[in-house]
């Protein structure tokens, strides 16, 4: 399985609550109406919780808040079979139209230059 994570950053003029309502209640289920165009296999939305707590985390491994990591509003994780199935789902019309319609609507609430996203392959180590 290939998976896809995605650290998304809100765009400035949203606060945090509007960012994941609008991620949860109009992204979620246009990612869902093109899941079989786009070949995916599962989508899992992580919402951030307790910033004051995630600071502290950051703080106690970077030394100062000033060092620490940035800090993201949510992570997206979308999984695929292999990454053949992914250029294939992007080679077809009907999947480079749900690739179009996604960042399109990705823009309206991701600040793209502040979100990072790589592939990569799970390695279980338990659970």
């Amino acid at each position: 399985m290939i998976k896809l994570t995605f650290c998304l950053t809100r765009l400035p003029n949203l606060t945090l609550a509007e960012f994941q309502d609008y991620w949860w209640n109009k992204h979620a289920p246009l990612v869902k109406s093109h899941r079989e165009a786009l070949r995916i296999k599962r989508y899992v939305q992580m919402h951030s919780a307790d910033a004051a707590l995630a600071e502290a985390l950051r703080t106690s491994r970077a030394g100062s808040l000033e060092k620490a990591s940035a800090v993201y509003d949510g992570v997206a994780q979308l999984w695929w079979e292999s990454m053949d199935d992914i250029a294939a789902a992007m080679t077809t019309p009907e999947g480079a139209e749900a690739g179009r319609q996604l960042l399109e609507d990705e823009a309206k609430f991701i600040d793209f230059s502040k979100s990072p996203l790589w592939f990569g392959e799970e390695k279980v180590v338990f659970g």
